[in-house]
């Protein structure tokens, strides 16, 4: 029987169809628009100023403290200047501008396609690269990776679980990674578990992916201590909690650190971008982006350099259809609708769907009547329809008191409503309210 996590979740449409294609090597941008809050945590501190060259893999920001990463550039040329610009979030923040000329990369990156396996750096040295290269959480999160690999010293790792589930729809750009990469991630995994010192590591992949698990079973059997986890198709699974519930059935409590049960969670992209960094001295400056949607002529997956605008990578895929209804950062349950297409790619962009009128188009939100379909699929066992009236009625301090900071964002509720409320736009709206309260209380310890 195949494994899965044990609270709640749903069976949204897969729509993978850009499944089986090839990754492809997205054209350089005329200009890069380089974001310098790619990531969880202060963001970056820009290092150049208006006329400096740059080349590919050259420091543009440093990082900002501990929770932060450095920005790379993804492209060659002159720095036009240093302003805000529009960003998947709608708002306008700090970003460096690039424009092109060219495409020289900084000495030292090594960009031979043989794959070096041995890695005689210690643990400490592991992670040092890691944080100088900027990697960080490739699954959406985008939490400095580094930081989860110095967990604190009252917390031991007893295992590396990596994220190869990509439940969300559509998302096909892990998958296919698997399928050209599999050797180079399962280095990238050995490097990990050297980094915080374990001989364990799982990699979970749903069972819709069997040729993804075939290859990944057949390469990890030359690799000490992987393990290859096929798991049930169900959504959200690849949350760190509901994966580790998964993979090793231990939960993690409200509040708490997948290192409170001895679990390190990585995505599978990261851990390639791991091994690229330790192993080949690349920073992250490009990654695999999929570009997809029922009206798009040619879904595909790209391998796009940070800082690309995504009209671009849209007219790479046929263009916008003329039926366009929205364009969505990410897939259908978590992605968000994009202001416009001139933003700017990121570190964290695993997606970009296009969604037709009909798709796009909401329907009316009715009443309540109280089915409790949202709490029977929460993943975290909320009360989804408690937290979405408290939201709209101000009441933010019976939300924290209903742990509306447990709730992952997943959707699963406005999925299943039958009355269609906006329950996840609600559980959002509050979650950031309870956040900032929170946020100020410490301000004032």
């Amino acid at each position: 029987m195949l494994k899965t996590f044990s609270i709640g979740g749903v069976h949204p449409p897969e729509n993978k169809l850009s499944a089986n294609q090839k990754i492809m090597v997205a054209e350089v941008p005329t200009q890069a628009i380089i974001m310098l809050g790619q990531h969880i945590g202060a963001p970056a501190k820009p290092v150049v100023k208006k006329g400096d060259v740059v080349k590919v893999g050259t420091v543009i920001a440093e990082s900002n403290g501990f929770v932060s990463a450095p920005v790379h550039s993804s492209v060659s040329g002159k720095v036009t200047k240093v302003d805000s610009f529009v960003d998947a979030s709608g708002y306008a923040k700090p970003a460096i501008f690039i424009d092109v000329d060219g495409d020289e990369w900084e000495e030292g990156i090594d960009r031979t396609p043989e794959i070096t396996r041995e890695c005689d750096l210690s643990s400490e040295e592991i992670v040092q690269k890691i944080a100088a290269a900027g990697i960080v959480g490739l699954g959406g999160a985008c939490f400095p990776t580094h930081v989860k690999l110095t967990p604190p010293p009252t917390f031991k790792a007893e295992c590396i679980i990596v994220n190869a589930v990509e439940c969300e729809p559509y998302l096909t750009s892990d998958h296919q990674l698997m399928m050209e990469h599999a050797e180079e991630i399962m280095v990238g995994i050995s490097i990990l578990m050297k980094a915080v010192k374990v001989n364990k590591a799982f990699i979970g992949i749903e069972n819709n992916k069997p040729d993804a698990i075939e290859l990944m079973n057949k390469v990890a059997a030359s690799y000490s201590g992987i393990t290859v986890v096929p798991l049930k198709v169900l959504y959200p699974q690849g949350g760190e909690k509901q994966l580790i519930d998964a993979v090793i059935s231990r939960q993690v409590a409200s509040g708490a650190l997948p290192i409170s049960v001895g679990a390190v969670v990585q995505n599978v992209g990261t851990a390639f971008a791991v091994y690229q960094a330790v192993q080949k001295n690349k920073p992250l400056f490009e990654r695999v982006i999929t570009i997809t949607g029922k009206s798009v002529s040619k879904p595909s997956n790209l391998m796009a350099r940070i800082g690309t605008p995504v009209q671009q990578l849209i007219d790479a895929c046929g263009g916008l259809p003329e039926d366009t209804g929205k364009v969505i950062g990410g897939g259908p349950m978590m992605g968000k609708a994009l202001v416009n297409t001139d933003v700017p790619m990121t570190k964290g962009s695993s997606g970009i769907l296009i969604m037709n009128k009909k798709e796009a188009k909401r329907n009316e939100a009715k009443s309540c009547i109280r089915c409790a379909k949202c709490v029977g699929v929460c993943p975290m066992g909320l009360e989804p329809y408690l937290l979405s009236v408290l939201a709209e009625n101000g009441d933010f301090e019976r939300m924290e008191k209903e742990r509306i900071m447990d709730c992952i964002e997943c959707g699963s509720c406005q999925f299943t409503c039958p009355a269609r409320l906006p329950l996840l736009d609600y559980c959002r709206l509050g979650k950031a309210k309870v956040g900032g309260m929170i946020r100020a209380r410490q301000v004032k310890k």
